[in-house]
């Protein structure tokens, strides 16, 4: 079941329940909340259900443990003074975990139930959750279990966990903190479960955030607050499609500012969580990832990652753009790139921002040994300026100002090719050889 399906009033229950957990009662409240959901779909009452008066038993305050000396005294294990006992002590049913064998008798076992629960899943084609292991807080399992299973099993159902496997969600912290904003600090030591907001407060933050970007509020601002809101995600170990849109948005934002330190931090974890099976614009950010090889001229990764497209993502409009790129530049059609730049879907235009003048000035390297001169109107509309007076400013930043009739308007200026070339390599050596991206991952 697709976590699109469920509704407002189950998602904002659930939220407030992890929000409460602790870590005695972890275990407890996750195998409660897995039975209590589990049962409203089978009986199809998601939607019916009054989710805001559910109470768990085991968020009710426990009363004091009375200990019981005298069975704790029974159970302890007695010392073995004679030949019979020690022959009994050894034939005991309790497992030596140093004894290698029971360790690998054990795991074997687990393994055995492991693939008989996966046979059944398949079996009665259970498709009710997505078995995605990192979808947390939006993802049933995970945000409950952990486990990796797509079925409804209750906590007594699952197998035994292998003892040498590190249980990683004994250690995630759930924040307790409620401040919309938050400065980005880096941490220095073991997070503080009371500096970091849940996942409740994360998602006002970000409505909050994009309130701000509309209303013109300075970038250093809005980036601060973003960082602080991955950092916040990551050491909660929330990994879902609300994660997903939060790098995807501050990745637009930092392309937008040309903040590409950023840009390039974002890109690189949206890589990672595309790949995990987290929904999200996968196809956008695929074309921005080969705007940017073309940015570092990467040809051999590149190739490399236009080969692993799938059919999906070739058919996308920005994916089809960013190869349309791809195919100008390798063959030196400046025309044809200077209308794919001008025409470029979403952010696309932002990261050729980086390297378009770098293809004009190779573009003016072909034209200007073609013809002996050239009107500045025909440069400006070829190479795709924004107007001639851009077109002119190009040509003097690289050295050249050669023209017919210097003292006449821009729109009648009329370039002299031939003293152009070699003011035009030297300028290309100097600006153009070496590529640097900062943030490059």
């Amino acid at each position: 079941m697709s976590t699109e399906s469920w509704p407002p009033q189950l998602k904002e229950w659930v939220a407030k329940c992890l929000g409460q957990i602790t870590e005695s009662n972890r275990s407890e409240v996750q195998a409660e909340l897995k039975q209590v959901i589990s049962e409203a779909f089978a009986a199809q009452t998601l939607w019916s259900t009054d989710w805001s008066g559910i109470q768990l038993k085991s968020l009710l305050p426990k009363p004091a443990p009375v200990y019981n000396t005298l069975k704790r005294k029974s159970i302890e294990t007695p010392t073995v003074h004679n030949k019979k006992a020690k022959k009994a002590s050894k034939n005991s049913t309790v497992m030596d975990l140093n004894d290698q064998a029971a360790l690998n008798r054990r795991a074997q076992r687990f393994q055995r139930e492991h693939e008989l629960e996966r046979t059944k899943s398949a079996r009665n084609g259970n498709q009710a959750f997505d078995s995605n292991p990192y979808k947390a807080h939006l993802q049933f399992q995970n945000r409950i279990t952990g486990s990796r299973s797509g079925s409804p099993y209750t906590a007594s159902d699952q197998p035994e966990g292998d003892p040498n496997v590190i249980d990683w969600d004994r250690y995630t912290i759930v924040g307790t903190c409620q401040d919309i904003f938050k400065s980005y600090l880096r941490l220095t030591s073991e997070p503080n479960p009371e500096t970091i907001r849940p996942y409740a407060v994360l998602q006002k933050t970000l409505v909050e955030l994009k309130n701000h970007w509309r209303n013109r509020t300075a970038y250093d601002w809005v980036c601060n607050q973003f960082k602080s809101l991955r950092q916040d995600l990551t050491v909660q170990r929330i990994k879902n499609e609300f994660t997903v849109q939060v790098y995807e948005i501050h990745a637009r934002m930092a392309l937008e500012t040309k903040d590409m330190v950023e840009y390039n931090q974002c890109q690189g974890t949206l890589k990672t969580l595309y790949e995990l099976g987290i929904p999200g614009k996968v196809e956008e950010f695929t074309a921005y990832r080969i705007l940017m090889l073309l940015h570092g001229r990467n040809r051999r990764e590149l190739n490399l990652y236009v080969g692993q497209l799938t059919p999906r993502q070739k058919a996308h409009e920005a994916v089809q753009h960013a190869l349309a790129v791809q195919r100008a530049q390798a063959l030196g059609n400046y025309h044809r790139l200077g209308d794919l730049y001008q025409n470029a879907p979403n952010m696309g235009a932002y990261i050729m921002d980086h390297f378009i003048d770098r293809e004009r000035a190779k573009g003016l390297m072909v034209v200007t040994k073609a013809y002996k001169t050239v009107p500045l109107a025909f440069l400006h509309k070829t190479l795709a300026f924004d107007s001639l007076e851009d077109t002119r400013e190009f040509l003097v930043e690289h050295q050249v100002t050669s023209f017919i009739n210097p003292n006449s308007p821009d729109v009648e200026k009329i370039l002299d090719c031939k003293p152009a070339i070699p003011e035009l390599n030297r300028a290309f050596e100097e600006k153009y050889r070496k590529v640097t991206i900062k943030g490059a991952i």
